[in-house]
């Protein structure tokens, strides 16, 4: 039988468990892929960022993490966006790997000739099949509400590891990189 949460502190204790769960989970399991697309980010000319929702919300957070490392990094659908082409990357992030408009990104990407990271529950979805790194993220699917994987709400604790992820790729590029905290604070933001 499970408790029903009526608490805050409660509920945080309930999502810092399965986060901690699914991010140890997925850092063993998806270790190659994960260096993998640290190296991508770190090799490519420009990075862009897209995904809907929740998932692109937690993929802009990563967008600016890798702006404050120097990259080139674009989100997707922004008037100052460029073009993609060969050489760039694109981050996208999808639970079920089959939202259309993450999707037809990914095509477009791919025929521009840009590398293709993808983030999903589904590693044998659409769009993890366009992917040239795909990270397979233990966590229940958005549509998933029998609460095997997660106690929390639809697609939540994939959308805290799509955090997680960006946050561990920024600080790995940032530890390779040698750049002090001091000089990535210069290029935060000074318009606020």
């Amino acid at each position: 039988m499970t408790l029903t949460i009526t608490s805050p502190t409660g509920a945080m204790s309930l999502i810092a468990q399965e986060l901690l769960l699914a991010s140890e989970r997925t850092a063993v399991r998806q270790a190659d892929e994960l260096s993998n697309l640290a190296d991508l980010a770190l090799q490519a000319e420009r990075t862009f960022v897209f995904g809907a929702g929740r998932s692109g919300l937690a993929l802009k957070m990563t967008a600016m993490r890798l702006m404050h490392l120097g990259l080139d990094v674009h989100v997707v659908g922004e008037v100052t966006a460029p073009a993609i082409s060969n050489g760039d990357l694109l981050l996208t992030a999808s639970g079920s790997g089959t939202t259309m408009s993450v999707l037809r990104a990914a095509q477009l990407a791919s025929a521009a000739g840009a590398s293709v990271g993808v983030i999903t529950t589904d590693p044998h979805s659409p769009l993890a099949t366009l992917a040239t790194v795909s990270v397979h993220v233990l966590a229940a699917e958005k549509r998933d509400i029998s609460d095997a994987a997660s106690r929390q709400y639809a697609g939540s604790l994939f959308e805290q590891c799509v955090v997680v992820i960006g946050d561990a790729l920024f600080h790995t590029l940032w530890q390779r990189s040698g750049v002090s905290a001091d000089e990535l604070w210069e290029r935060h933001a000074n318009l606020e």
